[in-house]
């Protein structure tokens, strides 16, 4: 009998379609870190917070589309990783893989040290290493399941984050409409007003100012590239992805717009006049503007989003790590296989579960710094790819204005607000960002034989 090769070899299964990939891009998003950042962002931005956000969301839209663009060139889970390997230089892919791994590994340990926050806030004579334990094995234990299991979890997890928002906005406006704030009864001499420009701008606007604020607020979209690691799982892969991750950017970005609108008419003034902790702003908006019990009910639901998050994060890496193990950068046999029957990268999620629990050692503050290396690097290339590819490797494909305005001028576009997000990244961010690069770049070397041999790369025939 004459079997072909590729007969009993698993393989992850395309089964989602565009409504589970922009639930599973919400989820990770997390909208509610809308209430975390505000304090922060309105202090840097200087009291200008939805327009911070309009200027991180158009970097995230135009960089989104470089991703549109790769995921149809090269639709597989590998992300930026697989695109600049492709389209630019294969040892160069790696090393954006190899950054990327490290945004993709940490992801999850937020999720894991603000859920356990929350819960130390609640049930303080419990120890930490409970919530550790139990949630870590709560996210590796839906991500052994399939992708398609995910976005089920989250759904109704998203909707109640969405419901909550709303319910949120609906009583700022009602206080605000009533002509009250935080500072009591609106004065005619108060600088904003319900109905009022002067959240996006005034004549103290400084746009170095809101650049810093949209810096921030960039992370607080992350996850929507992400999503380009459910290439090899997604139904209809250059149709659907492209247009998912749009829609995620979209959808996310108007929420946090409309939300911070109300939220800064609200909280006129400098941070500080209201909030005890500017950087963690959450609980005493909650009760500001619904009292104690309505934050009760909204942090007891936050510790659920949070593991919302954690499990997209979990997927995320889970695939990422499972192409770099398929082209044998790393160990295919730990890294590039697919549990027979749970079609699932199983060691990957379990490893992804083990690394989560250092989640007991690390603060929330070390791990932000550190994702935010991988991420800048990700996108960075992935605009850059665009370029290579389009405009280098296949010039062919570009035929008139049309193709220049989407395949060049729309990835420089992202490149360079990428790039003004770089200048603002912490110094410490570098050195342990480059010292995680510089043993890539080792490893690199031992895969190549001291860069004699070409870098492993994955073909079809090979499974």
């Amino acid at each position: 009998m004459n079997t072909s090769p590729t007969t009993n070899v698993a393989r992850l299964q395309r089964n989602l379609s565009l409504w589970h990939v922009i639930i599973i891009g919400l989820a990770y998003i997390q909208p509610m870190t809308l209430l975390d950042t505000f304090g922060m962002v309105s202090r840097d931005s200087g009291g200008h917070v939805p327009m911070s956000y309009i200027f991180a969301l158009i970097a995230i839209l135009l960089t989104s589309v470089s991703y549109g663009h790769m995921i149809r060139a090269y639709p597989s889970s590998g992300s930026a990783y697989t695109y600049t390997q492709r389209a630019i230089n294969p040892s160069m892919g790696f090393m954006v893989g190899w950054s990327s791994w490290l945004d993709y590994l940490l992801s999850p340990l937020v999720n894991i040290v603000l859920a356990v926050i929350y819960l130390n806030a609640l049930f303080p004579t419990i120890n930490s290493w409970v919530w550790v334990i139990g949630l870590t094995a709560l996210m590796t234990g839906v991500n052994l399941f399939g992708s398609k299991i995910v976005a089920y979890f989250n759904s109704w997890i998203v909707f109640v984050q969405l419901a909550v928002i709303a319910i949120f906005v609906f009583l700022t406006y009602n206080s605000l409409s009533a002509g009250q704030n935080a500072d009591g009864i609106i004065s005619p001499d108060n600088a904003y007003h319900l109905w009022s420009m002067a959240p996006f701008w005034d004549s103290m606007t400084s746009v170095g100012a809101l650049i810093t604020g949209a810096t921030i607020l960039c992370f607080s979209f992350t996850g929507f590239d992400a999503l380009s690691t459910l290439a090899e799982e997604t139904k209809d892969t250059k149709r659907v992805l492209p247009k998912a991750m749009i829609l995620t950017t979209l959808i996310a970005g108007v929420v946090f717009i409309i939300s911070t609108y109300f939220m800064q008419i609200y909280f006129p003034n400098h941070p500080e006049t209201y909030f005890e902790l500017v950087d963690e702003t959450q609980p005493e908006i909650l009760e500001a503007v619904g009292g104690a019990a309505f934050k009760a009910v909204v942090l007891g639901f936050a510790i659920i989003t949070v593991m919302a998050s954690g499990i997209s994060a979990h997927a995320g890496v889970s695939r990422l790590m499972y192409v770099m193990g398929r082209d044998g950068v790393i160990s295919k046999n730990i890294f590039g296989k697919i549990h027979p029957k749970l079609l699932t990268p199983v060691n990957n999620i379990l490893i992804a579960g083990a690394v989560a629990l250092t989640a007991g050692f690390i603060s929330l503050e070390s791990i932000v710094n550190l994702i935010s290396f991988g991420a800048l690097t990700a996108f960075s290339f992935v605009n850059l790819s665009v370029i290579f590819h389009y405009a280098f490797r296949n010039n062919h494909l570009i035929k008139g204005g049309k193709d220049i305005f989407n395949y060049i001028i729309i990835p420089i576009a992202g490149f360079i607000s990428v790039f003004l997000m770089w200048l603002e990244v912490d110094g410490t961010t570098f050195k342990v960002g480059l010292f995680w690069a510089a043993i890539g770049f080792a490893w690199l070397g031992v895969k190549t034989h001291g860069f004699k041999k070409p870098v492993p790369q994955f073909k079809e025939e090979d499974v």
